[in-house]
């Protein structure tokens, strides 16, 4: 009889996708963005990307996407903008987005964060959508705070750190499911990035 000996290590590696020079995003999984800057952290992450990208945000609130600060980091062009009118079909929608695996990427801008039934259900249909669609989505949810749903894959927290004209900002990996925390400094421009891990 043969005796398996468990270790902690993955024993298959999971596609990602390189977002920056430390951050690569497992595909078909569920991640987390969090902090002030959350939005201009998903504004990097859809830069990453090739083809379409969902943008679900609730319709109640009047917070939009401004195309020409988007411009800066991606094609505004790339988006669809999706509004939902009830608090439920926000991650409704996610979910069926990430289970047709139509898009590479699908944004939820979501009030608070998730509990971890859906959650689960979100990894579930990301997996789906990549055996059954052209592309092995990821989805991205966006809360407020310092964030906090259970679950998730990882979770990012980003911030501005300005300095009179230089843009920097604070980014740094709350969680991961294969790797420490950890804090950089972001500087640059689109195309042009530079991490120095703090």
């Amino acid at each position: 009889m043969t005796a398996h000996l468990l270790d902690r290590r993955s024993h298959t590696s999971r596609p990602a996708l390189p977002v920056l020079d430390d951050m690569a995003l497992p595909l078909a999984r569920l991640h987390e963005a969090c902090g002030p800057a959350r939005r201009t952290l998903a504004m990097l992450v859809a830069a990453a990307t090739r083809g379409p990208v969902f943008w679900i945000a609730p319709g109640w609130l009047g917070d939009r996407l401004n195309p020409d600060g988007m411009l800066a980091f991606v094609d505004p062009a790339r988006f669809t903008f999706l509004a939902p009118g009830r608090p439920e079909d926000l991650l409704w929608t996610l979910e069926e987005v990430l289970r047709s695996g139509t898009v590479p990427l699908a944004v939820a801008d979501l009030p608070d964060p998730p509990a971890m039934t859906p959650v689960r259900r979100l990894h579930l249909a990301a997996e789906t959508g990549a055996q059954t669609g052209p592309h092995a989505p990821l989805g991205l949810i966006l809360t407020p705070g310092d964030g906090g749903a259970p679950g998730i894959e990882t979770r990012w927290r980003m911030a501005p750190a300005h300095q009179g004209r230089d843009r920097a900002w604070h980014l740094s990996r709350l969680r991961a499911r294969t790797a420490p925390p950890a804090d950089w400094r972001l500087t640059g421009r689109p195309g042009q990035w530079c991490m120095t891990q703090t």
